[in-house]
């Protein structure tokens, strides 16, 4: 089979992720009988810098017309400017708007041989797996008015928090289709004590979960949800909420596993378990940022963005198997001892890829 991924390996540390992770798609199509065909464009901090803005119309075209999109990562103390007409991050969230990847899936499971790679007990740890489903293209990042503005002689900024309720439901929708085929239980995160979009949020849900009797629903409010996330991660399966809440849980979510660099994450627009194959490219990324303090030194860790890729190859095209090895062989080579620095050892980020390109 033939497919066609537009690549976008951004700032930092982002092209030097991208290149393992296409080394390791290579492997997969020579294995298995596919042919990979990439094409790379400038996103990010990168394209403001060659043509003014950090994402084309150009780009954003091509990405509309492939197979799949694979992001690196966007963003520098260059381009921190908050007076700046244009930002990296704009172009992620205009990139994730244009693609209508609704659905932010980020995995996050405990490796064993990692578990005192994290800051927490290892008690804690044990039998953590769990899948966020992060509503993407909605809520605080996108609503209007967005605006900064003089009044009285004083600055004053306004952003919008917007939800409607065809929204919640898509995303809450496919947060308990992912649940049937775990553990069958889906956390519902929220502020409804405070916020009238988390009031809709846990109505909607409610009703869904109605709908859906085989699988458990729990409502929690984010404030909670975050100290859960710490005091008792492992009793977590599907953890469905908004744009904001989502972004910052996993990040937190990124200590249980010992590092930021070892999670991916798929966002899909009308794709995935349950729903039929995509109308648009989805787009595929490690959680990470752009880490511009190692930037060119050959110290990132490359997993997050090649399990990325095997997300890719499951929700995109279908293809479980090749997925699945690229699981297996990552799950291997940590293993058998296999580190880069923010795991405490001494792989470069190619040698950590050799490791798991053997083990396919």
């Amino acid at each position: 089979m033939n497919f066609n991924i537009t690549l976008l390996p951004g700032d930092g540390i982002g092209p030097e992720v991208v290149a393992e992770a296409v080394r390791v798609l290579d492997v997969i199509g020579s294995k298995f009988g596919h042919s990979f065909m990439f094409i790379e464009r400038l996103m990010g901090g990168c394209s403001i810098d060659r043509f003014g803005s950090s994402l084309t119309d150009e780009t954003l075209a091509d990405c509309k017309t492939s197979d799949a999109v694979i992001l690196g990562a966007v963003g520098g103390p260059k381009w921190d400017d908050p007076n700046a007409n244009d930002r990296p991050e704009r172009g992620l969230l205009a990139l994730r708007k244009g693609l209508g990847v609704f659905a932010n899936l980020r995995p996050v499971k405990v490796h064993p041989a990692l578990i005192d790679s994290s800051p927490l007990k290892p008690e804690k740890l044990t039998g953590v797996d769990i899948l966020v489903v992060r509503e993407l293209t909605g809520g605080l990042y996108f609503g209007q008015p967005k605006l900064r503005e003089i009044r009285d002689g004083r600055e004053r900024a306004v952003d919008t928090l917007e939800y409607s309720e065809e929204e919640i439901c898509r995303v809450v929708e496919l947060a308990f289709r992912l649940a049937r085929g775990r553990k069958k239980k889906v956390t519902s995160v929220d502020k409804a004590n405070v916020l009238e979009s988390s009031r809709l949020w846990r109505q909607v849900a409610a009703r869904i979960g109605k709908e859906n009797p085989d699988v458990e629903l729990e409502h929690v409010l984010v404030d909670t949800a975050s100290m859960r996330l710490i005091t008792g991660p492992a009793a977590l399966d599907v953890i469905v909420t908004e744009n904001m809440f989502g972004d910052i849980l996993t990040d937190e979510a990124s200590v249980l596993a010992g590092s930021m660099g070892m999670l991916p994450s798929a966002s899909l627009a009308e794709s995935g378990p349950g729903l039929p194959r995509q109308k648009q490219a989805g787009l595929y990324e490690p959680v990470h940022g752009s880490a511009p303090d190692i930037a060119g030194r050959g110290m990132a860790n490359p997993i997050g963005t090649i399990l990325s890729a095997a997300l890719m190859l499951r929700y995109s095209f279908k293809l479980e198997d090749e997925a699945a090895s690229i699981e297996e062989a990552v799950d291997e080579t940590i293993t058998a001892g296999a580190r880069t620095a923010d795991l405490g050892g001494s792989l470069t980020t190619r040698q950590m890829a050799d490791e798991i390109i053997k083990r396919i």
